[in-house]
């Protein structure tokens, strides 16, 4: 994965992160998991306030190649004209940053009853 590139294309929205994983990179914005970049191509998060977006646009979907059984995760292909319009970028990153806020896990209690 090019960190320096995505890290500097995501800039504007906050402090970028990112963190090799499972064969591929996750792209993080201020510490919200919002981008996968996986076969040299960009995955962006989207939900159900978001997905009909994806889809109009002709994204595919994101699916992890487990052995047993391949998994649909929610990330899809994000547009090729995001790289060269500013305007384009911002919409999109923007939607997958809405997504991954709108369904980031609250963090987990101590166990230790404090």
């Amino acid at each position: 994965m090019q960190s320096d590139f995505y890290e500097d294309l995501f800039a504007p929205f906050g402090n970028i992160t990112t963190l090799k994983m499972f064969g591929a990179g996750g792209i993080y914005c201020d510490g919200l998991f919002f981008a996968i970049v996986a076969d040299d191509e960009l995955w962006l998060k989207a939900d159900a306030e978001t997905l009909a977006a994806f889809k109009e646009a002709g994204a595919e979907q994101y699916v992890y190649p487990l052995q047993k059984k391949p998994v649909p995760l929610p990330y899809y292909r994000a547009p090729d004209d995001i790289f060269d319009d500013e305007d384009s970028l911002h919409l999109w990153t923007r939607r997958a940053l809405e997504a991954a806020l709108r369904n980031r896990k609250p963090p987990k209690k101590s166990s230790s009853g404090a």
